[in-house]
């Protein structure tokens, strides 16, 4: 076997470095391990290096997944930390494209702006740092509060407040805490409401879920529970005590013969041990959630006086 070359070997110490850390080193690093000014400027020019900030580079054409927020937190120190959006994609709350601005949190002495990343100051405890994905984070409950200081739609905020919890990363009394640690500040008041929601917030997995969601709350009606198992059947809404649930129905819900038999099955079996099935579709939702608010009031009455 032929020794490496001179050439191999900082390509090599670039692999081990890139491996470990998203696809992603820095200049500082680079140096350190040994490579020259020269050597970092070839492999810029041929394309082994790919420059995403000043001094922080992707290893290759292809970026893994978490590239882009690990050359963020690179570009702006040892002491940075995803933060809001980019803290919540990495923790699977809520949807950011990886290739998307990161957001970075700073400490508050540090006045810093870079290109193509949404800078924050602010202050976290020890306690609220994570490492997930090898890469510094905000815990869950403090990334919760700090989507909710960047949200406006109280509807996103309960659907976000119902994933963390559903996914074991943030417990009712730790974003209870989030709310009176940050008390007055910007995202504090609407997470309180959320929190504070009759039967608390309510996990919705698709847009007409959400929907009839907002259309219940607006119209005060309580008491229902989202997603939830009846007699081995998870269904969209269901009212406690009343044995009575409504299924959100439509066309893109059944995608095949098989998809329609199964839920056709469902319902049978579930008013076969008393429990009323409401169908409603998400058109009807849409295009007349008067006659649907109506029609779910006065069965919501009749399961009531039986």
């Amino acid at each position: 076997m032929q020794p490496k070359s001179s050439s191999q070997a900082p390509d090599a110490v670039i692999r081990r470095l890139a491996a470990r850390q998203n696809g992603v080193v820095h200049r500082g690093q680079l140096l350190a391990a040994g490579l020259s000014p020269m050597q970092i400027r070839t492999r810029l020019v041929d394309g082994r290096l790919v420059a995403i900030h000043r001094g922080v580079y992707l290893v290759g054409a292809v970026p893994p997944e978490w590239a882009y927020p690990q050359a963020a937190l690179f570009a702006c120190g040892p002491d940075s930390i995803l933060c809001a959006r980019s803290a919540g994609a990495v923790w699977g709350l809520g949807s950011y494209p990886s290739r998307a601005y990161p957001w970075v949190l700073v400490p508050p002495h540090r006045r810093i702006e870079r290109p193509r990343i949404v800078v924050h100051q602010g202050t976290v405890s020890e306690g609220e740092v994570r490492k997930r994905h090898g890469l510094r984070v905000t815990s869950p409950p403090r990334t919760v509060f700090d989507m909710a200081r960047f949200t406006n739609d109280l509807y996103e905020l309960e659907a976000l407040v119902a994933e963390a919890h559903f996914r074991g990363l943030a417990r009712e009394p730790e974003l209870r805490d989030q709310v009176e640690l940050n008390a007055g500040r910007r995202g504090a008041a609407s997470l309180r409401t959320v929190l504070d929601l009759d039967g608390g917030p309510q996990r919705t997995r698709s847009d007409g879920e959400r929907a009839l969601l907002r259309l219940l709350r607006d119209h005060g009606i309580n008491g229902f529970r989202c997603n939830e198992m009846v007699h081995g059947h998870e269904v969209d809404f269901v009212w406690d005590g009343l044995d009575f649930c409504v299924e959100l129905d439509g066309w893109d819900a059944h995608s095949s013969r098989a998809a329609f038999e199964k839920d056709r099955l469902k319902r049978a079996d579930l008013e076969s041990k008393g429990v009323s099935v409401m169908p409603i579709t998400g058109r009807q939702v849409t295009i007349d959630p008067t006659g649907v608010i109506a029609r779910l009031i006065g069965a919501l009455d009749r399961r009531r006086k039986r």
